[in-house]
C-alpha cells in the first residue's frame, strides 16, 4: 500500500471513528465506535478470508499495536474472539479518551494495512469502502 492509500486509509478510519463516536466522546463512546466499526469490518470480511482468518488478522493487528500501547497486550491473549473483544473493549473504556482514540484508531489502521498486504491495496479498498464515513465534499466539488 503506498502512501497516499495510507494516509487516506487513515483519515477514513480517523472520520470513522469520530462520527460513531459523537462531538464530544468519552472513552466508553470511543471504545464503542471502535468495536461497531470492527465488527463491520469483520462482517465484510468474513466471507472473503473466513472468521479464522480475521481473527488471526485481529490477534496480529492487537500484537503490532500493542508496541505503542503496551496496555492493550493483555487484551489478546486469552480466550476466544467473543472473549478477545470483550477484554479490548473493556481497556479502551478504562483508559483516558484521546488515548482510547488513538489506540482504536492505531489498530483498525494497522489491520487494514495488514490485510492489504495479503490481499491487496485494491481489493481491501473494494471490500471495506462501504465501512468507512465519505469525506466531506471538497470545495470544487460543491461548486459543480
Amino acid at each position: 500500500m503506498g502512501t497516499a492509500d495510507n494516509d487516506r486509509l487513515r483519515d477514513a478510519i480517523r472520520r470513522t471513528l469520530a462520527h460513531r463516536a459523537g462531538a464530544a466522546p468519552d472513552a466508553g463512546a470511543i471504545a464503542a465506535a471502535t468495536l461497531a466499526t470492527w465488527h463491520q469490518t469483520a462482517a465484510r470480511l468474513a466471507p472473503v478470508i473466513g472468521t479464522r482468518g480475521v481473527d488471526a488478522l485481529f490477534v496480529r493487528a492487537l500484537h503490532l499495536t500493542s508496541a505503542a500501547f503496551p496496555w492493550l497486550a493483555m487484551a489478546g491473549e486469552h480466550g476466544n474472539g467473543a472473549a478477545r473483544l470483550a477484554n479490548f473493549r473493556a481497556r479502551l473504556e478504562a483508559s483516558e479518551p484521546a488515548i482510547a482514540a488513538e489506540a482504536g484508531h492505531a489498530l483498525l489502521a494497522t489491520f487494514n494495512e495488514l490485510l492489504a498486504t495479503l490481499i491487496g491495496a485494491s481489493l481491501t479498498e473494494r471490500l471495506l469502502k462501504p465501512v468507512w464515513v465519505p469525506p466531506p465534499p471538497s470545495d470544487q466539488e460543491s461548486a459543480t
